[in-house]
């Protein structure tokens, strides 16, 4: 059969037919029910005047699936993909076949968003309850939750969980390191709006606590790629009854200190690195990790292990703070906190290549990013002392726009 046949056969109202639910039977049932004589009636009874469209949608003609598929797929062939060094917590990475074909490419695994205790499996449980032992193992931490929506959010919720836990009116300022990443710092703005909380956002090496803030945001490592060394700055915020919060990432982690050693009461971030694709910017799974003691304010969801009716061992979700789940004024987080999918796929990575292969993927990341940095210094550029794998290049800006056309050719 000829495509022209095919298309021919693929019309519009087979398409409709299929795709959208109520036929005219049912449209008239509805109605009849309703005690209205058409949809048109039943719009004028129901949705506001002042905010109904006064003209017809400008649809076009109708086209088949296929003649639509077709016409994104040209618009689509316009794009340009030039290669990612955007930084910033969005890292290219390689996702293993098993992992692509078994868990995103799987019905069973990729429609999962967000858990309930009433739809949720056991497998999907203990895959989550992975998720939060590499999290804690790779920071150093008592405790972590089943993923959370971005880093950015991330941040957000460990600023709102501060907050709850300092005294609210003897502080009301949040300290922000400006080498956090700029979506992050943005992200802890909006929310900090809402809460009342008025953010400083400053370099953390000249921060003196003179200003009473009950927590601070520092990145680790850096934005522009530095590795800090944040053991001195955790010890005075704890001096000053000031909780610390390290947005870290998590490769960087298994050849780092982790936040946990130097003194962080959190840590946050986001798993894309493992295993994940980049997706056009997100969002990712993030993780919060804190200290057992504040395991009652932890935003998000906890799975846990448990006993079954047999008195056999069950894994179930433990603790849960999103006002969803419980009473709204017990509730310490009103977002959807979880990328059960990505969360999952970033588990699994870490089960695939077990603790010894992560470890020498991290190493051979910094590895290749030394002798980057090493062939730049040879070539008159300069780069920062400290780094994991992102690279800050001073560069005198006769030669941006050169370098800039070379990258486009790239």
């Amino acid at each position: 059969m000829s495509r022209s046949s095919e298309l021919s056969l693929e019309h519009t109202d087979f398409f409709i037919e299929r795709h959208i639910g109520p036929s005219a039977t049912d449209v008239d049932a509805m109605l009849k029910t309703l005690r209205l004589n058409s949809l048109t009636e039943l719009v004028e009874s129901t949705v506001p005047k002042g905010i109904r469209l006064k003209k017809d949608l400008e649809l076009g003609k109708p086209r088949s699936e296929y003649e639509l598929l077709d016409e994104l797929k040209e618009v689509a062939s316009q794009n340009k993909v030039y290669r990612s060094y955007i930084g910033m917590g969005y890292y290219d990475t390689i996702t293993p076949p098993v992992i692509q074909r078994n868990i995103l490419e799987n019905p069973g695994w990729y429609t999962q968003y967000t858990p309930y205790q009433s739809e949720i499996a056991q497998g999907r449980l203990e895959a989550l309850l992975n998720f939060q032992t590499m999290v804690m193992d790779l920071t150093s931490l008592e405790i972590a939750n089943a993923s959370l929506l971005d880093e950015g959010t991330a941040a957000a919720e460990a600023m709102a969980m501060c907050f709850g836990l300092k005294n609210r009116d003897f502080s009301k300022a949040f300290f922000v390191s400006e080498l956090c990443h700029p979506q992050t710092i943005e992200v802890v703005r909006t929310r900090a709006e809402s809460l009342g909380i008025r953010v400083l956002v400053g370099d953390h090496r000249e921060f003196d606590f003179s200003t009473p803030v009950f927590a601070a945001l520092v990145q680790y490592p850096a934005t522009d790629g530095t590795v800090f060394n944040y053991e001195s700055f955790a010890q005075t915020a704890h001096s000053r009854d000031c909780m610390v919060i390290a947005a870290a990432d998590l490769m960087s982690l298994l050849i780092l200190k982790s936040p946990g050693e130097w003194g962080a009461d959190i840590a946050i971030g986001n798993t894309q690195r493992f295993g994940v694709p980049m997706g056009f910017g997100g969002p990712h799974a993030a993780y919060l990790a804190t200290k057992d003691a504040f395991k009652r304010q932890l935003a998000g969801r906890l799975v846990g292990v448990s006993k079954d009716s047999q008195g056999k061992p069950a894994i179930r979700l433990a603790l849960q703070t999103r006002e969803q789940h419980i009473r709204r004024d017990k509730a310490t987080s009103n977002i959807c906190t979880a990328q059960v999918l990505l969360a999952i796929m970033a588990s699994m990575y870490a089960v695939y290549h077990g603790p010894k292969r992560l470890k020498k993927i991290a190493e051979r990341i910094h590895l290749m990013t030394g002798l980057l940095a090493k062939g730049l210094e040879e070539l008159g550029f300069k780069t920062q002392s400290t780094f994991f794998d992102t690279l800050k290049i001073t560069v005198g800006k006769d030669k941006q726009a050169s370098i800039l056309a070379q990258a486009r050719t790239i």
